[in-house]
């Protein structure tokens, strides 16, 4: 028998085709963030096109333009339609996001209560050829639900956003990317998923966007202190362009 070989420590520097543990995975596409701090911390450095991400919330609606405004600015300038929304829990204040880049016009708002609904609303939009991207509220999906959108996204190359409440944490999900949303005014991200090894601490971000933070700051210069921001409503009277179902 001929005798065994030594097993020699190898240098992972010269294995550059070797996916370490400690490395996060390269996506295939991506879309920045818009955030510096979260993108150095995701996969391929932003959200996954063709790829499902889930938010998790304690409450349905708080943070969800300040997380994902900045990279919807830049999804409507790559594809013609709209951004659709199906089972958002309250309508947009258009004026703001047109401000940041994001025309009321490039809305398309799906409302639903049935999840039956939603769930046929956010597949048939992510088949759409036009659609720039789909954001569904879908708290009582269930797993097969979510893998069939998470492979229609995948099979059109849609950027998909699904949002749930913190209860389903502890559930099985296609998602590669998770994340739990916290905080007031500063916005506090956890990861829960990821293609890499897991991220202990939440990653903080600011309270508002990079152009409002610069509009308040020469404010503070003039000594103009800025007028107190408006009540959160259910209902305005900016979208006209509303899809409704029963």
């Amino acid at each position: 028998m001929p005798p065994f070989s030594r097993l020699h420590a190898i240098d992972p520097a010269r294995l550059p085709s070797v996916w370490r543990v400690q490395d996060l995975a390269a996506e295939a596409a991506v879309l920045p963030t818009g955030h510096a701090t979260l993108d150095a911390q995701l996969p391929g450095g932003g959200w996954p096109v063709g790829s499902m991400v889930e938010v998790l919330q304690q409450r349905a609606g708080p943070h969800v333009w300040q997380l994902l405004l900045p990279a919807l600015a830049q999804a409507i300038t790559r594809q013609a339609g709209p951004v659709v929304l199906v089972g958002a829990p309250y309508e947009p204040f258009g004026p703001s996001l047109q401000a940041q880049g994001l025309p009321a016009e490039r809305l398309l708002w799906v409302r639903a209560e049935k999840i039956a609904a939603r769930l046929w609303s956010a597949e048939q939009a992510l088949r759409c050829g036009e659609v720039a991207a789909v954001l569904a509220w879908l708290p009582k999906a269930k797993g097969a639900d979510l893998r069939r959108l998470q492979m229609a996204a995948q099979q059109q190359r849609r950027l998909l956003f699904v949002f749930r409440g913190v209860e389903a944490r502890s559930d099985a999900s296609p998602a590669r990317l998770r994340l739990l949303v916290e905080g007031v005014d500063c916005l506090e991200l956890h990861i829960l998923k990821r293609r890499g090894p897991p991220l202990e601490s939440p990653l903080p971000l600011p309270a508002h966007s990079a152009r409002v933070a610069a509009l308040l700051e020469a404010r503070k210069r003039r000594g103009v202190n800025p007028a107190p921001a408006p009540a959160l409503v259910r209902r305005s009277h900016v979208l006209d362009r509303t899809a409704a179902f029963t």
